[in-house]
């Protein structure tokens, strides 16, 4: 009988799977550490690393400053949404949320704190969570996705405490309204329905792409991002980006682009958008294109701003999406630097 010859892997062949990885690599969530010094990202395979922004932004910056201080497996599936806590991480995956310690994460402890499940109509049913948004006033945690819900988590206990519904489609995106208190949600249903936590009723639905302005049939009617600041909404996807006045439902101010958006933010006095292509957009309120700063992905799924005060050294905004790398513009005029997962 003849014996069976050793498995040989040959040299070399852990980088070659690890290039691939990082050739087929999209970053979908990004979040900033409460003291602001510190950035995690969440990728396609389930990974999150951490990344030194005050290390990477330091006049003695090395290439070795650029990469990950941890890197760890978070979720079976893809990380779609991460928020930070005064001393938490929540990342969300398919079907659960998780909690981390930042202070055990930066000793490169990645254990994780808890698992929370929504509940579910079905035990088979595993849909992806999307969205995660933070109630400072409740200590509450809202998530939305692939369920056509959102569920509201009281943080303290780890109890789902409510379940708004109303869409038809998949939630891709959420946003507060934190004076009212009120949650806009969007999604493939081409809705932004407006809720008040107060009642967890729905107090206000706007049909985007049924406003002849703001529709483009060709892209759909999928919501895929959306942001509020007081009585202003702005939101794209299949439509238009449009400046909506909210009391009114009235679209204000359709912004001249023709690729689809995926995520935008208010900042001062511009709003902020990115999707396909590789810029960053600066708009006036006007819907004046201001600038479109080029960044290294072809396509851009998350934008976070670093605007925490314990940290102003660090003050920059960083682009992520169809790649391994993470932008960081530390102006809004141009691209610093790339940090790479």
């Amino acid at each position: 009988m003849e014996r069976a010859l050793p498995l040989v892997v040959p040299l070399g062949q852990a980088e070659v799977f690890q290039a691939l990885q990082r050739l087929h690599m999209t970053i979908f969530s990004q979040s900033v550490s409460p003291c602001g010094k510190f950035l995690a990202a969440g990728n396609n395979y389930g990974q999150i690393a951490i990344f030194s922004l005050s290390a990477a932004l330091s006049s003695e910056a090395k290439e070795e400053s650029k990469k990950p201080v941890v890197t760890f497996q978070a979720h079976d599936g893809p990380v779609y949404s991460m928020v930070s806590t005064d001393r938490h991480l929540l990342s969300a995956g398919d079907g659960e949320v998780k909690a981390w310690l930042w202070a055990e994460m930066l000793k490169k402890g990645c254990k994780e704190l808890w698992c929370r499940q929504p509940p579910y109509r079905t035990s088979l049913e595993v849909p992806e969570i999307n969205a995660l948004l933070l109630v400072p006033k409740e200590n509450s945690l809202i998530l939305a996705g692939g369920d056509c819900q959102l569920h509201t988590m009281d943080l303290e206990t780890g109890t789902f405490t409510r379940v708004l519904r109303g869409h038809t489609d998949y939630i891709h995106c959420l946003a507060l309204r934190e004076r009212s208190p009120e949650v806009l949600s969007g999604g493939e249903d081409g809705a932004v329905r407006l809720w008040d936590l107060r009642t967890a009723k729905e107090v206000q639905t706007i049909e985007v792409y049924k406003h002849e302005e703001c529709s483009r049939p060709h892209n759909g009617r999928w919501i895929g991002c959306l942001a509020t600041d007081s009585d202003w909404m702005v939101c794209g996807g299949g439509p238009a980006l449009t400046l909506w006045h909210l009391r009114s439902s009235t679209p204000t101010t359709v912004f001249p682009m023709r690729a689809p958006q995926k995520h935008v933010t208010f900042y001062q006095d511009l709003i902020l958008s990115a999707g396909q292509g590789r810029c960053v957009n600066q708009w006036q309120l006007s819907g004046e294109l201001k600038a479109q700063v080029p960044g290294s992905s072809p396509g851009l799924l998350s934008l976070s701003l670093n605007q925490q005060p314990a940290a102003p050294e660090c003050k920059v905004l960083t682009a992520a999406g169809n790649s391994c790398r993470v932008d960081v513009f530390t102006n809004l005029g141009y691209r610093a630097f790339s940090l790479s997962f």
